[in-house]
């Protein structure tokens, strides 16, 4: 990082990109030697990935007259399918023994991060376009990220699974209608069209992972170590490609961008929590709420994007927010990891 500050001063341009994507690399590879922040690993890895898709935007966006962003969906729906092969009915049992955590946890997920994207787009001041970004990515279901920050924090993993699992196959529906009405002013959507692009993406590929789940149970061990490493490796495609093909806009109102998505992602927390302790949930539900309310499905958002023709811009939101989750999520985890729930 010294370098790279040093090759700017002294106008050695060409050096810059290479050092920063270095010091991302080496970070990453440093922090596996410390245990508090080995979840930071990934993220990491990711912005020495994005580092490169700013500074050599041209090897992320075509080759040989193919489009990349053309790998946004297919990519998308293989991480459905690996989420669909590691669920099963079970997965939705907590409706049953916890209805009111689940309703709770997903009144939550579907109105404060779609409420407060609006809030930030009406604020911000950017095009049209790449505001109504915000509102995609808080319109959108939890991630799979939740599930694993949710167990490093102590919280309720049964729960989390639960909310994330009804989260995204309610997304079809939710995602569309919160668009319709929050981002019509900024953009304008095609509700049937979105229905059908987010119903291909989920609905189908998690259908077939479920089957796949049922047919071959206990006969493909292989398959459950492989889909999370390959759903971690699509995520990244996804935000380098996203990255490249909206570097301009983001060499504009990249640091705005940034500051506003970090806003987005930190009250998710805060509010998530403080609206479960509302209705007296324990700490460790409440916990598990403000993880599955500030962590966002960005895969989907962006293929969402993609799907709608704008990736370069409604886009740039997800392609920020992936990152920038990881991070805050894997510190927020970390604290609460180090705190025992109590429970009154």
């Amino acid at each position: 990082m010294l370098l790279a500050g040093g090759a700017w001063i002294g106008s050695l341009t060409a050096w810059i990109g290479p050092l920063l994507i270095l010091f991302f690399v080496l970070l990453g590879v440093g922090s596996r030697g410390y245990e508090s922040l080995k979840g930071l690993t990934y993220s990491l890895m990711i912005l020495a990935a994005v580092t490169m898709a700013m500074f050599y935007p041209r090897f992320f966006q075509e080759y040989n007259g193919y489009k990349f962003t053309g790998l946004i969906t297919p990519l998308i729906q293989v991480i459905m399918f690996g989420m669909g092969t590691s669920m099963s009915i079970r997965d939705f049992a907590g409706v049953v023994k916890t209805p009111h955590a689940v309703l709770i946890g997903v009144g939550a997920q579907f109105m404060i991060m779609p409420l407060l994207g609006l809030t930030l787009a009406w604020l911000s001041g950017l095009p049209p376009e790449i505001a109504a970004g915000l509102i995609l990515m808080g319109s959108s279901p939890s991630g799979l990220a939740s599930n694993v920050m949710t167990y490093l924090a102590k919280a309720n993993l049964a729960l989390s699974i639960t909310l994330t699992a009804v989260t995204t196959m309610l997304a079809p529906l939710m995602t569309p209608f919160l668009m319709k009405m929050l981002a019509g002013e900024f953009i304008e959507i095609d509700l049937v069209k979105m229905m059908w692009d987010i119903f291909k993406m989920i609905i189908i590929p998690i259908g077939a992972g479920l089957i796949f789940n049922k047919v071959f149970r206990g006969k493909s061990a292989w398959l459950d170590k492989a889909m999370p490493i390959v759903s971690m490796i699509g995520i990244g495609l996804i935000i380098v490609v996203i990255t490249a093909a909206g570097r301009d806009a983001l060499l504009d109102i990249g640091m705005l961008l940034i500051g506003l998505v970090m806003i987005h992602n930190f009250s998710g927390y805060g509010i998530g929590y403080g609206f479960a302790k509302l209705f007296r949930m324990r700490e460790k539900d409440c916990r598990t709420v403000a993880i599955e309310v500030g962590m966002q499905n960005a895969g989907l958002a962006s293929g969402i994007a993609k799907e709608m023709g704008k990736i370069a811009t409604v886009g740039l939101a997800a392609a920020v927010f992936g990152p920038v989750m990881n991070i805050s999520g894997s510190i927020l985890a970390s604290y609460w990891h180090k705190k025992e729930p109590k429970e009154g």
